[in-house]
């Protein structure tokens, strides 16, 4: 399986996870409930990945890992790239997929929560 497989398969996999190609058939674009948390492309010949992220956080990640950028076409304060390089460990990209999600789902209604989190 190769590493965007990986990854879709892992995305997928939280409650109410949906896909959709609003950019063409090159571009994933993953939501909860109709609010993306999690995009997959290419850019400079490298798989990218465009999650939310807090704002802290987001800063000490670029500080740590050269290959995190502030968000490629998105909100620079909201939002962080991670270009697949190597230099991201599988489990660091497990834990800000899990953290884009449950930013997104921590902003819908409760309602919403609940029906999401029932499922984990």
């Amino acid at each position: 399986m190769n590493i965007y497989e990986k990854y879709k398969k892992y995305i997928l996999s939280k409650p109410e996870s949906t896909i959709d190609f609003p950019f063409g058939d090159d571009v994933s674009v993953f939501k909860v409930k109709n609010k993306m948390f999690a995009l997959i492309g290419e850019r400079n010949d490298l798989m990218m990945m465009n999650l939310k992220c807090d704002p802290d956080e987001s800063a000490a990640l670029r500080d740590i890992f050269p290959s995190v950028t502030e968000g490629y076409h998105m909100s620079k304060k909201h939002w962080i790239s991670i270009y697949f390089d190597g230099s991201v460990p599988e489990s660091e990209v497990q834990r800000l997929i899990d953290s884009s999600y449950m930013l997104v789902v921590e902003k819908m209604t409760k309602k919403d929560q609940k029906s999401i989190l029932i499922k984990m």
